[in-house]
């Protein structure tokens, strides 16, 4: 890619650091990416578009922003997943041509490190960038994600069921009924000695998005059954489903995307093996380098 030319991705710069602001600073990418779509109205159609892997093409493009306004010490990330604004951005107000030059600088680093690397065996670039549609980083989450995807739906449901009973879930029971409504199993949550809500949850294994519609669906069929309901994906929910699930008046529908799963398995370290890797900070060394 040309240094000089404009990434399609910088049109999530500015917005990106504004809705992080209004999030008081600090918010999860799940957070970030779904106030960025309400603040831009991106539509519904576009929210579906996906890349030739399976992967939401928005949600791609608001990755390779964040990318570079990490690298550029705008934004820090935590393990969890966190995004936090540091004083380069409390302390002055952006535009987007000038997120634009930090970018250029960023990429002719990356370039340069791409030749590097082609003139010796030895060396790895962090990354090359090929196209913004088909870049991957090496992450144990997509794996764990694309595995998700690759099970039998009884699989799916099953692993599903693990993990609700993991997650403190008892008498969790998986249907396997069709036309059912979608609801693929039940399970009962202990709040404290005195209540316990009954769930009812659907899984289902998707590549785009969740729309209302299929929230509207699941609610239906688990009015009068029980007291919550719980809609797990390995997708991701539009923004009007994320609304209709939370909406007033209606039986309230937690909903847990690819991302959201993810997170679940690692905080139950179900079919995960920790382990600790360091990385070299070149900033606490600087101070001993001068004599």
């Amino acid at each position: 890619m040309d240094t000089d030319k404009k990434p399609t991705f910088s049109k999530y710069f500015v917005p990106m650091i504004q809705v992080i602001k209004e999030l008081g600073g600090s918010g999860t990418r799940h957070e970030v990416i779904s106030g960025i779509i309400d603040k831009l109205n991106i539509s519904e159609q576009e929210q579906e578009e996906t890349l030739k892997n399976g992967a939401s093409k928005i949600e791609n493009q608001i990755h390779w922003a964040e990318i570079y306004l990490v690298k550029g010490g705008l934004i820090d990330t935590s393990n969890r997943g966190i995004l936090t604004l540091t004083d380069k951005v409390n302390n002055k107000d952006y535009t987007e041509s000038e997120l634009i030059d930090i970018y250029k600088i960023i990429k002719s680093g990356f370039t340069k490190m791409a030749m590097d690397a082609k003139k010796s065996k030895n060396n790895t670039p962090v990354i090359i960038e090929t196209t913004e549609e088909l870049v991957e980083i090496s992450d144990f989450r997509k794996e764990l994600l694309l595995i998700l995807k690759q099970l039998p739906p009884s699989g799916f449901e099953r692993i599903c069921q693990r993990l609700l009973r993991e997650a403190g879930f008892e008498q969790v029971v998986v249907t396997g009924k069709t036309g059912d409504g979608g609801i693929d199993g039940h399970g009962l949550l202990e709040i404290n000695p005195l209540m316990t809500f009954k769930v009812i949850f659907q899984c289902k294994r998707y590549e785009g998005s969740v729309s209302p519609g299929q929230i509207r669906d699941f609610r239906g069929a688990m009015t009068g059954r029980a007291d919550k309901g719980i809609f797990i994906t390995t997708g991701r929910f539009t923004t009007d489903a994320v609304k209709e699930a939370l909406r007033d008046g209606a039986p309230p529908i937690e909903l847990v995307d690819g991302d959201k799963l993810v997170g679940l398995f690692e905080k139950t370290q179900l079919g995960l093996k920790q382990r600790t890797i360091f990385e070299i900070d070149n900033i606490f060394f600087n101070e001993f380098k001068n004599k």
